[in-house]
This record gives structure tokens, C-alpha cells and sequence, in this order.
């Protein structure tokens, strides 16, 4: 089967993979409802959570399931817009997008339609920018590692993650074929999608310079798409998000050293399995995108965004796996490695010790004990 898929075009590859996941993980979690028995004062800490769904039926399982977190931000600022000062912390692309599906769908399964979307066009994206020597195996098992890394479900969750980075690869796409407007497009709504959408404008920046043309030089606008909602933001008279996440979140801007000591120093102080796992998906996600056949835009890229993740200081690597799904450069090395280093037994292995942690996330997450 799986050779059968590798001879079809990158979008159907895509596609498959893409329906395939949302299953997966709709029926996981709808499995998984079962037996939850989240901790009410785990609950009642969070914000929003005062008119939670009932946990009981098919309704429940299929979508109510999926409101945890920032997903009920996402779900009130598509409603109600930004009425409370924390909610700026949630950029304004994927609540918006929310509201026109919401038209036609429910509110959540708006949120889990534009995900899945955006699900779609990050992994027939990836597919676009693979290595040309990896062959139609190797493709396939760049996308499974991919759908199996720990927190990949976030891609199909009520989460801005999938769209902003579809948005991300696909601007990137343009630039390299020197469509530079469509580039700038994806990139100034990548800036309003999350914090890390912004980043996209330093390989945009390396491909323009190195066309030397001068229609290239528009990609210089891409973060014109963050500055703006920052500018609204001071204009309306709300807080900035530097400052709404240190009052709501206790998080302050640092130096990347303080954060970067902060996600060393605290596996050992708190004994925490899972904070030593972040730490080491870090090291390898960083480890990938420094391979010699990264190409340099990539590299810095991906460098941009680990450093991004450790600006804040207050809290370490806290969504760490999550923030580490926008550096598409390290799935294609690690997509490149696999076909050329593991066996199928290998892969296999891999495989399944990544599917295991997502599913130790995907049940931490739904049970109200894990912030994804």
C-alpha cells in the first residue's frame, strides 16, 4: 500500500495522510473519553472553562473532547473578539478563520476543519520542498515521522499550528520559485497566525537577496503582518503581548541563555521525565537542521525559531514539542536520514517509540494535566 501511495502525486500523498490523521486521532480521542477522570481543580485553574461541554455522548467525544486550552480562547475570540486583555496573546488569523467556517459548521468543528486544512497544505508543502534524491519511500516515511512526533496532534487539534505552518512552507515554496508576492502574502498572514509565522521573513530575505532582482525586494513587507496587529493592539489601548504574558502567563522576555539554563537546569531540579524529554527533542530538532544538506536559509531559520522559544523566560521549553512543529527544515533531514540510514526495522522502531510519546501527550493534553 504504501508503495502504491509513493507513485501518487505529492497532493494525493498528502491528502491520504491528512484524512488518515484526522481519523486517528478523532477516533483516539473519542476512545480515550472513556476513560478520563481529569482533576476538577485542574479544570477550575484554567481559563474559560466555566461552560465546558457535558463529557457524555457522541457529541462530547467527536468534538467537545478537543476544548482544552487555547482552544477556547481561540473558540471566544472568534466569537466575542479580544474582550478579555489575556486574549492578545492569540494572534488573529486562525479565530478569524474560525468565524467564516462558523458559518457553515459549529464552532469547534469549524476550529478542527481549518486545522486539518492547514494539516493538508503543511504536509503536501513538506512534500513540495523534500530533496529531489528522496525517493517515493523515503517521502512516505518523512510524513510518517511527522504524523507520529510527539504533540503532532496539535496539527489537528483546535490549535493555530497547522495553518500558520502551511503558510510558512508555502511561502517559502514561492520565494524559491520566485513568486514573490504569493511569498509575501503567506508570509505577512504566517505573522498574524503565531509568533513564529514572522520568522519566515529571513528566508524570504536570503532568496530575495540571492536573485538580486529587484521585484524580490517586496518580500521586505512580510512583517508588516505582525507589526500591524502590535500597531492595533497600542492603538485600541490593549496590552501587548510581551506584557499580557508576564501578568497572565509569568512569563518575561530574557536573554536565550536564561532560557536556554532554565530548560537544562530544571529535568534535574523537578525531576521531570517529560521536561528531560522536551530538552532532548530540542537538541535533536537543532541537531537535523544543522546537517550539511540543510541549505542555509533553513538553518537560520530553524535557529530563529528554537531561540524565539526561549525568549520567555518563567516557564521552560513549556509547549516545547509544539513550538518545534514549525522547523519543517528538521523533518525533511530527519526524512533524509531515515532513507538513507534505517532499515525498515529501524524506522519501524522510531516509528513507534515517537508514536508512543504523542500518545502519552495526546492523553496528558485531553486530561487537563499537560499544557501542549
Amino acid at each position: 500500500m504504501s508503495r502504491k501511495l509513493a507513485s501518487r502525486p505529492d497532493w494525493q500523498i498528502a491528502l491520504a495522510i491528512t484524512a488518515a490523521l484526522r481519523v486517528v486521532f478523532s477516533a483516539t480521542a473519542a476512545a480515550l473519553a472513556l476513560f478520563l477522570r481529569p482533576d476538577p481543580a485542574l479544570i477550575r485553574s484554567n481559563a474559560l472553562t466555566d461552560n465546558l461541554p457535558s463529557p457524555h455522548g457522541l457529541h462530547y467525544a467527536l468534538l467537545g473532547i478537543w476544548e482544552r486550552f487555547d482552544t477556547l480562547w481561540y473558540l471566544r475570540i472568534a466569537q466575542h473578539g479580544y474582550d478579555r486583555p489575556m486574549a492578545v496573546i492569540f494572534y488573529p488569523l486562525y479565530p478569524a478563520a474560525i468565524r467564516i467556517v462558523s458559518w457553515v459548521l459549529p464552532a469547534t468543528a469549524a476550529a478542527l476543519c481549518v486545522s486539518t486544512a492547514g494539516a493538508f497544505f503543511f504536509f503536501w508543502g513538506l512534500l513540495r520542498l523534500a530533496d529531489p534524491s528522496l525517493t517515493g519511500t523515503g517521502r512516505i516515511r518523512m510524513l510518517l515521522l511527522l504524523a507520529v512526533w510527539p504533540a503532532s496532534f496539535a496539527l489537528f487539534a483546535g490549535y493555530a499550528e497547522s495553518l500558520t505552518i502551511a503558510l510558512i512552507v508555502w511561502a517559502v515554496i514561492f520565494a524559491r520559485a520566485g513568486r514573490w508576492w504569493p511569498a509575501v502574502l503567506c508570509g505577512l498572514l504566517a505573522g498574524l497566525g503565531r509568533p513564529s509565522g514572522v520568522l519566515v521573513a529571513i528566508p524570504l530575505c536570503i532568496l530575495a537577496l540571492r536573485s538580486r532582482r529587484a521585484a524580490s525586494l517586496v518580500v521586505f513587507l512580510t512583517p508588516l503582518g505582525v507589526l500591524g496587529y502590535w500597531s492595533w493592539l497600542r492603538w485600541s489601548g490593549r496590552p501587548s503581548v510581551v506584557e499580557a504574558y508576564r501578568l497572565h502567563q509569568g512569563m518575561a522576555i530574557a536573554p536565550p541563555w536564561v532560557g536556554m539554563w532554565e530548560s537544562l537546569r530544571a529535568p534535574i531540579a523537578q525531576h521531570d521525565a517529560l521536561l528531560a524529554i522536551r530538552l532532548g527533542l530540542i537538541v535533536l530538532v537543532v541537531a537535523l537542521s544543522l546537517r550539511h544538506e540543510v541549505r542555509l536559509e533553513d538553518k537560520l531559520f530553524a535557529l530563529a525559531v528554537v531561540l524565539q522559544m526561549l525568549l520567555y523566560a518563567g516557564r521552560p521549553a513549556v509547549g516545547a514539542v509544539r513550538y518545534l512543529l514549525p522547523v519543517y527544515p528538521a523533518f525533511l533531514a530527519l526524512g533524509s536520514y531515515a532513507q538513507s540510514h534505517w532499515n525498515r526495522r529501524q524506522f519501524s522502531f522510531y516509528v513507534a517509540a515517537f508514536g508512543c510519546l504523542n500518545l502519552v501527550w495526546l492523553w496528558a493534553f485531553l486530561n487537563w494535566s499537560l499544557v501542549v
